[in-house]
């Protein structure tokens, strides 16, 4: 994609491995690793098969082996950082009583659909459709987009919108993508994302990241999933982890040009980082359960949202989740309703796979789901380049 200054061809060549300047001091951990690296060369990181942590070397016997505590390169003067423990995100004892994942859909209406393809032009018209949304998303960038995803309540589809967002940019999109959990209180977006174990945290990276680190250095301290998608989780899970404004500025500022879109996944409104960070992101979305208490709860979000100025409520999206397959409520007029305020509103149907919970497979998807979250992925990240 060309660009004006060349920050995405420089990003991508750094992400695909080049060499760190000869006669360069140690930096951050080898990517794949998770441990820092020392010397001037650090290796590319590992091929995106499957969305795992990056997790220290395993010995010969496949467990992971004992490290000591190992510290990043730090500038002169600031005491080595040591390095937390790695903690996988699913406890196995849980992870055992996972069943199969479903479809998303009935086979009955699987079948249904491919029939009316073969019968109709409608495949003819699904490639047009898919080719302008891809055209749209694909839109080069001068810098980092940032979406800040967040709620009015728990159980909303916050984690879930945010993780479909994540994995569709990254689907798209050419340069490298940051998913990053704001919401230390036992988030979940880790887990939807299918991550394995997790060491390095926001509140973490807010006291390492540095003016000088390249990319390959940064995502050393992050986990890496499919394609050129990386995650930087809000805690290891535990009950207590903290993360103040000034540590997620810090970690946002410093992060936003190595990646073309970071899509954010934040704490419940009213906390304070999710207003600082609906404040600092080019474009909001706002989750929503297809419920009267959903629907006029967040109505009352966007009337406090009206009264800031002009340009937050307009790169506002509202997102229904649908809970159940048939709604106890009118969604259109619903969405009347709250786009009286000036937000857009779009739907995300009823999803059996999304609605088991656990790791989000994408081709397991009902058809349905995929066009609504790529058409609210095109369109929040359009409503971000307005915003520069």
């Amino acid at each position: 994609m060309p660009n004006t200054d060349n920050w995405q061809g420089d990003v991508l060549r750094d992400l695909r491995g080049a060499a760190a300047p000869t006669g360069r001091g140690g930096t951050g951990p080898a990517p794949g690793s998770n441990t820092p690296a020392s010397g001037p060369g650090l290796s590319p990181p590992p091929p995106p098969d499957a969305a795992r942590a990056v997790a220290p070397p395993e010995h010969p016997g496949g467990q992971d082996r004992e490290q000591p505590a190992a510290s990043p390169s730090t500038p002169a003067g600031r005491p080595p950082r040591a390095a937390p423990d790695s903690r996988p995100v699913t406890d196995d004892g849980l992870a055992g009583a996972v069943r199969t994942p479903r479809h998303g859909e009935p086979f009955a209406s699987r079948a249904v659909r491919g029939l009316r393809r073969i019968v109709s032009s409608s495949a003819a018209r699904e490639v047009a459709e898919i080719t302008r949304t891809a055209e749209r998303l694909q839109q080069p960038v001068t810098t980092g987009r940032q979406i800040a995803v967040t709620s009015i309540r728990g159980g909303a589809g916050k984690s879930t919108v945010a993780a479909l967002l994540g994995t569709t940019y990254a689907h798209y999109r050419q340069d490298p993508v940051l998913l990053v959990e704001a919401d230390p209180a036992l988030g979940s977006l880790p887990l939807r994302l299918g991550a394995q174990s997790l060491r390095w945290t926001t509140g973490d990276m807010a006291g390492i990241v540095e003016p000088q680190m390249s990319l390959l250095d940064v995502t050393g301290y992050l986990v890496q999933l499919p394609g050129k998608a990386w995650l930087l989780p809000g805690s290891q899970g535990r009950i207590g982890a903290m993360l103040d404004t000034r540590a997620y500025e810090r970690v946002m500022v410093s992060l936003r040009r190595y990646f073309g879109v970071t899509v954010v996944d934040c704490e419940t409104l009213p906390a304070e980082v999710a207003r600082v960070a609906l404040s600092a992101s080019q474009a909001r979305v706002l989750t929503a359960p297809a419920t009267l208490e959903g629907i006029t709860s967040t109505h009352n979000v966007l009337e406090w949202i009206q009264a800031l100025p002009r340009h937050v409520i307009e790169g506002t999206v509202v997102v229904l989740t649908e809970q159940t397959p048939r709604p106890g409520i009118d969604l259109d007029k619903a969405a009347r309703k709250l786009a009286s305020t000036g937000a857009s509103v779009q739907v995300l149907p009823f999803d059996r796979h999304l609605a088991a919970g656990g790791a989000i497979r994408t081709e397991l998807l009902a058809h349905a789901t995929r066009q609504a979250v790529t058409r609210l992925a095109a369109d929040v990240f359009e409503l971000s380049q307005k915003r520069r």
